[in-house]
């Protein structure tokens, strides 16, 4: 049975004197009133929930500095999966793109009959079509203004303003012989790369509406290669955890040579965060992650 929802808006000093009855010790009452004024109290309670006991109170000792540490962590572990989700989308994005102009030419991604038959193809063109329209790249208006057919465009055009999603989505929509040219790229089996593309899709937009990353759950875990490939099974005990995204990240990099630099940024992140047990379980991380053959990717740990 639901209730009315009747909590009154609070200003900032009652919204630190709310934390203070809870048992969050701040030292510095006007830099903490100032940091809730740009990042809100909703958002900022999220990272408080570690930290509570189930009376909702916090734990003895908790400090402001404590909470915000995990707020700051959280921040600069999403620009590091940004920047490695760029490298990878882009890496995709040009091999889907020259699969297709090779195998159909410069239009073929236009004939559903190009696809797999259950490939909601329609769907995913007029998507598409909204993503050229909405564009204002210079050479989608160039595009437009010296040729027939517009918002018909090239495949390695169309591809530029496509959006991860639908990136993801074209490369689930394409023949299993076409997607296996893509994947070998990345030394993975067809169906995990394109479960790894969905998921990656999800972390994606989890980063750029500056959401939580640090402890998100995926609701259905990525598939990962079978025994046969090299993969053991359990080699990733939690496959719903951040853990499993970054080893995703730097299996997808390593293929670039992009993955080495951007690892040993992310473990120098994660290991003062890790030394809390609560903290480094949620994050899915093993028992000696900071070495295991994935997440160093060594020659033994490739496909």
């Amino acid at each position: 049975m639901t209730i009315p929802y009747t909590k009154p808006a609070l200003t900032y000093p009652q919204q630190l004197d709310l934390l203070i009855s809870r048992g969050l010790i701040i030292a510095d009452r006007a830099t903490a009133e100032t940091i809730l004024s740009r990042i809100s109290y909703y958002r900022f309670s999220a990272y408080c929930l570690p930290f509570k006991n189930s009376l909702d109170q916090f734990n003895e000792g908790t400090t402001w500095d404590t909470i915000i540490n995990l707020y700051e962590f959280d921040r600069q572990l999403r620009l590091l999966v940004m920047d490695a989700l760029e490298r990878v989308e882009v890496a995709i994005r040009t091999a889907v793109t020259y699969t297709l102009a090779h195998a159909y030419g410069a239009f073929g991604y236009q004939d559903a009959g190009n696809f797999r038959h259950r490939f909601n193809h329609a769907q995913w063109l007029e998507k598409l079509t909204g993503e050229i329209e909405k564009s204002h790249e210079t050479f989608i208006q160039h595009f437009h203004n010296k040729y027939d057919g517009f918002p018909r465009l090239p495949i390695w055009m169309a591809s530029e303003v496509m959006s991860f999603g639908s990136l993801s989505r074209l490369y689930e929509g394409m023949e299993d012989k076409d997607q296996q040219r893509v994947s070998a790229r990345h030394a993975l089996p067809h169906f995990v790369l394109r479960s790894w593309l969905r998921s990656l899709s999800f972390i994606r937009n989890v980063c750029a509406h500056h959401s939580r990353l640090w402890n998100r759950e995926f609701a259905i875990a990525p598939l990962m290669p079978l025994a046969k490939h090299g993969w053991p099974p359990n080699e990733i005990p939690n496959q719903k955890r951040l853990f499993t995204v970054l080893i995703m990240l730097r299996h997808l990099m390593d293929g670039q040579c992009l993955g080495q630099g951007w690892q040993g940024e992310v473990t120098r992140l994660i290991e003062p965060i890790a030394c809390t047990d609560n903290l480094k379980t949620v994050m899915g991380l093993p028992d000696g992650w900071q070495t295991h053959r994935r997440w160093l990717s060594t020659p033994e740990g490739r496909l």
